[in-house]
């Protein structure tokens, strides 16, 4: 089928949608032979969008549809070969767009870090779409590009340089500067509404495997530890990274739709840096207390609606100043299998916030992928790394702002 569109950026009015229509304008333009579109429900706001843009976009065309009616949605997902979604809380609003992708062979990608959603799309969605020949790709933002094409960065990097993979993998934060996204704070306090009411929304986030493909959902690596611990390959204290429960499922994933190419038993984790000796057993420790208790207060009713009315709203970000100023340096150890000399030490960065500078590009240059590099994956749900590799790798590395590099330990 014809498709009109190269890319349509689905939710371009939302903050997000917004940051990624500016990257696809700055990197394709808006009369060459890339050919994208603005997306949404409002007439107007997409206008002022297109508006905000400049003079060049003033032809960009506009994509009107209502993302819970699904024939609505099947129109929108006709005219495009890649949607890319910024409509979260995608398990309020991105269900009926991703039953459209599937049953049209249309490509899709988001930022989705909502798990049990995932898992949902997952298992109803697979068979159709690998019937239709649609390639769906969850989790293309700061939730899980660097943790997932990192691991795939080192592990290709232990093939070439030992002949092996690593058995096991560690992501650790070295460091970050960024504000808070209003839509993953939405999606998280959502997905904490349905957790109350739907005991599987919890099992779907404590699972490890909760993503993997039906049937594979079983292996070594147990549920997220939420202690502190000093970890020997970086020398430091480690406390509970707070996405690590998305990032670790979708690495995970990757293992599993790439044949188990890291290996049966593979193991992967993460942790945030706190720093060594006593200061940085007590970094860690006060960390892990905050996050756990972050956590469980976030399970009652009244403080979700305290957060909700003081943290940031869907569609309100940062400045652009504050975008431009922020970063995210992360470092990956890689276990050789019997030879402690062969270790791997590497650092992905990027030169924008996590949340929004660096996940806009990140999302646009995974819908570029989709809709112009020569994948060789067909229809199905898969992850970056799966399907991307070293095409989106090198797109981030050229376009996003985003650096893959081994290091030498103790670099920082």
């Amino acid at each position: 089928m014809e498709r009109e569109f190269d890319v349509i950026v689905w939710g371009a009015t939302g903050f997000t949608g917004q940051l990624v229509a500016q990257h696809l304008c700055r990197r394709h333009g808006t009369t060459g032979d890339f050919r994208w579109a603005l997306g949404g429900r409002n007439e107007t706001k997409l206008k002022s969008v297109r508006d905000n843009l400049g003079e060049s976009a003033a032809n960009l065309p506009l994509v009107l549809g209502e993302s819970l009616d699904t024939e609505s949605m099947a129109s929108v997902a006709q005219k495009a070969k890649v949607i890319c979604s910024t409509v979260g809380p995608y398990a309020k609003y991105g269900s009926p767009i991703v039953q459209a992708c599937a049953e049209n062979g249309t490509d899709y990608c988001d930022l989705t870090g909502e798990l049990h959603w995932m898992q949902k799309m997952i298992d109803t969605h697979s068979q159709t779409a690998q019937s239709s020949g649609a390639r769906l790709v969850h989790t293309c933002g700061f939730d899980c590009i660097p943790s997932d094409l990192g691991t795939w960065f080192i592990q290709k990097e232990m093939q070439r340089l030992h002949g092996t993979v690593a058995p096991h993998v560690k992501m650790r934060v070295q460091a970050f500067r960024g504000g808070a996204s209003g839509g993953t704070i939405a999606s998280m306090l959502n997905m904490m509404e349905e957790a109350k009411n739907d005991p599987s929304v919890m099992q779907a986030m404590n699972h490890p495997y909760a993503i993997n493909p039906e049937g594979e959902r079983d292996g070594p690596d147990g549920p997220e530890s939420f202690r502190p611990h000093h970890d020997e390959a970086f020398g430091e204290w480690v406390a509970p990274f707070v996405m690590a429960g998305v990032d670790t499922k979708v690495v995970r994933r990757t293992n599993a739709l790439l044949d188990y190419s890291y290996g049966r038993d593979f193991r992967y984790d993460e942790g945030m840096l706190m720093g060594s000796g006593p200061i940085g057993a007590v970094k860690a420790g006060a960390v892990t207390a905050g996050v756990g208790g972050g956590m469980a207060l976030a399970t009652l009713s009244p403080v979700r609606n305290l957060l909700a009315q003081r943290m940031p709203s869907p569609g309100e970000g940062p400045s652009p100043e504050t975008q431009a100023s922020g970063f995210f340096d992360l470092r990956f150890f890689a276990q050789h299998p019997s030879d402690s000399s062969r270790c791997l030490h590497a650092r992905v960065t990027a030169d924008r916030d996590p949340g929004y500078g660096a996940t806009s590009r990140m999302l646009g240059e995974a819908a570029a992928c989709l809709a112009r590099d020569d994948l060789t994956k067909q229809g199905g749900f898969w992850t970056p790394a799966s399907i991307g590799g070293m095409n989106l790798l090198e797109r981030l590395t050229d376009h996003a702002g985003m650096s893959f590099e081994l290091i030498d330990p103790p670099q920082t």
